[in-house]
């Protein structure tokens, strides 16, 4: 079970290993929403580098040119090596690059396959036995050559420390797991807020939400259609035609926290989110994010955040 806060830790280091004709919205996909964590809890916690494998810059598919912070070799020690790859996946299928990712992998403790990436993983002998996905269109053909590797139409893969996704979209489904293991839920629906309009739907897979119980994806909606009017949970139970404890019992399996805990988180993002982004005065604020007065709103910033609602407007 995820938990819905986790305590503040070493920034989490990875290394973007990336390829000529890599796809620009992969990469997006997994930095984005690692920036928008870090600004969250307003603290580094995932430091990332960008590297080639001579440490040359890297040219996109579509003719970005990326200039990276090192060379492979000169990776050091990390956490989560990302591979990204994209249609030019078997001209860098070589010798050279087998061995420097044989050589690579033993200085990370996870190993992420990106889009085309996964192939060049299996092809330097890295996924035998294991369970990988990779692009759609490249299932075929990667499951003829690679025999001894289990290979999957999925989204996302974890098999151990080694994970692999599917392409561009399902990459923000994995950076998002990613944000909630070292962070806690909490974080993870702060940061989809800023880049998904809505609830995801209540069939996607475990990685493309961050909870997939029904009624706690109703509440949740719920939650956020009433934040400047806050409903009590027996009404909230009530709308959502079950009994409290039932609530309770169902967000404290699969958020780690009571409704009444995540509802106060909401509103209080809320708030954030306004004294970022608008003019608005503090005291205006608070209404609409259902607190009694802007006293109570800063006191509540201040024990969460450590930070005065000025501060937040500031940027400080």
């Amino acid at each position: 079970m995820q938990k819905w806060t986790k305590p503040a830790q070493s920034p989490v280091r990875i290394a973007l290993l990336v390829f000529d004709a890599f796809s620009n919205l992969c990469l997006a996909n997994c930095l984005e929403p690692l920036r928008a964590a870090n600004t969250l809890v307003r603290r580094e916690a995932f430091d990332w580098r960008i590297v080639t494998m001579e440490g040359a810059p890297a040219l996109s598919s579509s003719g970005l040119q990326v200039l990276p912070d090192a060379a492979l070799a000169q990776m050091g020690r990390v956490d989560y090596l990302f591979v990204l790859s994209g249609y030019d996946h078997r001209c860098h299928d070589t010798p050279a690059t087998r061995r420097a990712l044989r050589a690579a992998v033993a200085g990370a403790r996870t190993v992420v396959g990106l889009d085309a990436g996964p192939w060049l993983l299996a092809s330097a002998g890295l996924l035998a036995g294991r369970r990988a996905t990779l692009h759609w269109d490249l299932l075929d053909a990667f499951t003829e050559r690679f025999l001894d590797v289990e290979a999957e139409r999925a989204r996302v893969i974890r098999d151990g420390p080694w994970w692999s996704c599917a392409g561009a979209m399902s990459a923000m489904d994995m950076t998002m797991g990613l944000i909630a293991d070292h962070l806690g839920l909490s974080v993870r629906l702060d940061a989809e807020a800023l880049f998904i309009q809505g609830d995801p739907p209540l069939e996607a897979g475990r990685e493309r939400q961050a909870v997939s119980d029904p009624l706690v994806q109703r509440a949740l909606a719920l939650m956020r259609e009433h934040v400047e009017a806050p409903l009590p949970l027996a009404a909230l139970a009530r709308a959502l035609s079950c009994q409290p404890r039932t609530l309770d019992r169902r967000f404290r399996a699969r958020l780690g926290a009571p409704p009444g805990m995540v509802y106060r988180h909401l509103r209080l993002a809320a708030a954030r989110r306004m004294l970022e982004t608008t003019g608005l005065s503090v005291a205006e604020i608070a209404l609409r994010s259902g607190y009694d007065s802007p006293a109570a709103l800063s006191r509540a910033v201040r024990q969460v955040y450590g930070v005065t609602p000025s501060d937040l407007r500031d940027g400080g």
